[in-house]
């Protein structure tokens, strides 16, 4: 009987364990056929039901769960051509899907976003010349054999060599027939050019210098750091991490660079090339399917050195990672708020930390955490705290609107109309920062006072009087201006309350008829590549004055801005956000940092209606000290993060008396435990989205609690989502809509 057994035993199919990228709580068991040899992070194909579904083998023992015949399992069903999954990024996929109570399976879906890169990638159709001479030696196919003969057993693409040469394919086919050429399989090339850390840099001031110093001595030493760069608006932080870069390139490692804005940045990408000779692959939504499936396979190979992308970037498969730089840390598009809800900036360390490396957070507005982290020595802080070159802070001064009101019906004040015009009579350019798409916020009647708003959401259809169109900004919704009132019935009585950006444009095209003008704003058509043109415009002197919303606090370099005014300083104050006052310091100070960065003396100037606000005091003193060591001390005092911990859970569904059960429920539900205190239920500001009605309920605890093995012992315990009812986490919410 014991025989039997052993042979039981010895004839069972290897069983590894397999994550897949769906929301499941570990990963699955299945069998290994005979002849394919496994390791953890090979890339395979396995069955899901009817699907084949691609899927990483995972370091999880098949012993975890509970013991499954091996004979009754599923076989995998192929194991793919591609280097295996890095164990770092197997630890990080890990790691974030326990810090934001998701399933790790969720969290590979943003590893897996280009199945078809698993397979190699197909080699090119070449040719290589392999001597002799055609029968007759026509002008255009000498120039094909100096041309083959200059560089000498190299293969070439028939379209690559007819270029080179300057003549047409048919000629080099005559030279095939005759045997001057043999045919061979050409590897595919790179989806960007090697980077050159020799190429000759930016001459960098003292303090440049000395920051650039701290950053490669930090890289050169190979082990977990993060280092925050706080350097004041056109300090040169980008040419002093270029050198960190650099150092990490020398030690022939990889290296991730996270903008908020990469589809935009093509200045950042010209001063990249500038410096090494060669741009970096570039990872973000915009670029083409085939494109993103080379760059993840050769990112996976090592063929890319460098990559610059968006947050979703940090999941690529880096073999031998070495560096990440987190440009703009302050900046709340890093946020991911579908799915799986991350931090991209936070994640960054933690992944620089897996892998034993530096991260450097770089910012001119560093956000609350960061700074907390920079003085309690958890990051390196590097301070630089003057301006590149000639360029000099723009003089910064409110404009008390209660004193200095605009005309009835305007909404710009005679102070900033003044100084927009002296700017641009010495040839300069102004700028004028309002964070509201469209022409106006709301439209409402005047006879019966009907408001337009969006039936599928808690909010205003904004007027967008270019295309004659009202829209939802949170799900897309638009419909046509009427005539006539849709509730009362009344014809030419709709008005346009508040000003957009559109409606700013109409202004200042009546006030400097001459100007040429520019708005910038994400739903401007054209999309990303008129946005990229304009921005390059503005950056050659082609436009006088520019009217746009956050957008223009990207980071861009604006030579030829010595004016910048803020229409609204007011507008980010006004809700109960615990990050407002962060928040509006960080996008104010950014758009009036783009006043001045080619030398000489600019403006910047702040319409409000509080200009005693300490934020906006802070702003027009440049006193950024005082705002961070106030802002600091509030959180601390109230207990706010940094110095505790906040997690949203956010019910949803379509049905609103199902979803306030739901909640009331799942707050009955929470284990008691000193320390925790559970805020609501309570209907979300944004109390319908997309059609669902959404209810939060706020966690807040201790910092040093364990609130992922909370949350997840609160969610096993509690009531089941059934029907159309969801409910997301949200570990350290950025927002509180």
């Amino acid at each position: 009987m014991s025989q039997m057994m052993e042979l039981d035993l010895e004839d069972a199919p290897e069983v590894v364990s397999v994550l897949l990228p769906i929301p499941a709580e570990r990963p699955y068991s299945y069998s290994v056929p005979e002849g394919i040899q496994l390791a953890p992070g090979d890339f395979v194909q396995v069955p899901l039901g009817p699907r084949k579904v691609a899927a990483v083998v995972w370091d999880e023992p098949e012993t975890a769960g509970k013991p499954v015949d091996p004979k009754k399992l599923r076989p995998i069903e192929q194991k793919f051509d591609c280097p295996p999954l890095a164990l770092e990024t197997r630890k990080f996929v890990d790691w974030v899907a326990h810090y934001t109570v998701s399933s790790a399976g969720m969290v590979l879906r943003s590893v897996l976003r280009a199945p078809g890169a698993l397979d190699p990638e197909i080699p090119l159709d070449g040719l290589r010349y392999i001597g002799g001479t055609p029968e007759r030696l026509t002008d255009a196919r000498r120039r094909i054999l100096e041309v083959v003969s200059e560089q000498e057993g190299l293969a070439w693409t028939k379209s690559g060599l007819a270029h080179a040469a300057g003549t047409s394919s048919s000629v080099i086919d005559g030279l095939v027939k005759q045997d001057l050429f043999e045919k061979v399989l050409i590897p595919a090339p790179p989806v960007v050019a090697l980077p050159d850390v020799d190429v000759e840099s930016v001459a960098l001031n003292p303090e440049q210098s000395q920051a650039a110093d701290i950053l490669v001595q930090t890289v050169r030493q190979q082990k977990f750091e993060a280092v925050l760069l706080d350097g004041v608006t056109g300090s040169g932080k980008t040419e002093v991490y270029f050198e960190a870069i650099a150092e990490a390139l020398k030690q022939n490692k990889q290296v991730l660079i996270l903008l908020p804005e990469i589809a935009l940045t093509s200045s950042f990408l010209k001063r990249f090339e500038e410096r090494f000779g060669a741009p970096p692959a570039q990872w973000h939504s915009e670029i083409a399917p085939k494109m993103r499936e080379r760059i993840w396979r050769q990112v996976a190979t090592g063929q890319v050195r460098v990559v610059a992308g968006a947050r979703s970037a940090l999941f690529l498969p880096f073999q031998d990672l070495g560096l990440i730089v987190v440009d703009e840390e302050h900046d709340t598009a890093y946020k991911q708020e579908d799915r799986v809800f991350y931090n991209a900036r936070d994640m960054a360390v933690v992944r620089a930390s897996l892998g034993n490396m530096t991260c450097i957070l770089s910012s001119a507005t560093p956000s609350i955490e960061s700074r907390v982290n920079g003085e309690a020595g958890r990051y390196k802080h590097v301070k630089m705290t003057n301006r590149h070159g000639d360029a000099v802070l723009p003089d910064l001064t409110t404009i008390d609107m209660r004193k200095d009101p605009p005309a009835r019906g305007k909404f710009l004040s005679p102070v900033l109309m003044q100084a927009m015009t002296e700017s641009l009579s010495r040839g300069e350019q102004a700028l004028l920062f309002l964070n509201r798409r469209g022409y106006a916020p709301l439209t409402l009647c005047r006879v019966c006072g009907f408001r337009f708003e969006c039936n599928n959401c808690s909010a205003w259809l904004v007027e967008h009087r270019f295309r004659n169109q009202l829209q939802c900004h949170h799900c897309g919704h638009n419909e046509q201006v009427p005539e006539a009132c849709p509730n009362c019935g009344t014809l030419d009585h709709l008005v346009a309350c508040g000003p957009g950006v559109e409606r700013l444009a109409e202004e200042v095209d009546e006030a400097f008829p001459d100007a040429r003008i520019v708005l910038l704003s994400s739903d401007v058509l054209g999309g990303v590549a008129r946005l990229r043109l304009e921005l390059d415009a503005i950056a050659k002197g082609e436009a006088d004055i520019i009217i746009g919303t956050q957008l223009v606090a990207k980071g861009h370099n604006f030579p030829l801005m010595t004016c910048v005014g803020v229409v609204d300083a007011d507008l980010g104050l006004a809700n109960g956000d615990p990050r407002a006052a962060e928040r509006t310091f960080q996008l104010l100070s950014q758009v009036t940092g783009r006043a001045g960065r080619a030398g000489g003396k600019s403006v910047g100037l702040l319409q409000t209606y509080s200009p005693d606000h300490p934020v906006i005091s802070a702003i027009a003193s440049g006193d950024r000290e005082a705002f961070y060591d106030r802002e600091i001390a509030l959180r601390k005092s109230s207990g706010l993060p940094p110095f505790a911990r906040l997690v949203a859970l956010i019910i949803s569904g379509t049905d609103k008396r199902e979803v306030e059960a739901h909640a009331k429920a799942l707050k009955l539900s929470a284990p008691k435990v000193d320390g925790v205190m559970i805020l609501g239920p309570a209907e979300a500001p944004m109390a319908l989205v997309r059609g669902r009605f959404r209810y939060r309920l706020l966690v807040h605890t201790q910092k040093t609690f364990d609130v992922q093995a909370y949350l997840r012992g609160w969610i096993a315990q509690g009531p089941k989502e059934r029907g159309s009812l969801r409910v997301q986490i949200d570990v350290d919410p950025q927002s509180f809509l």
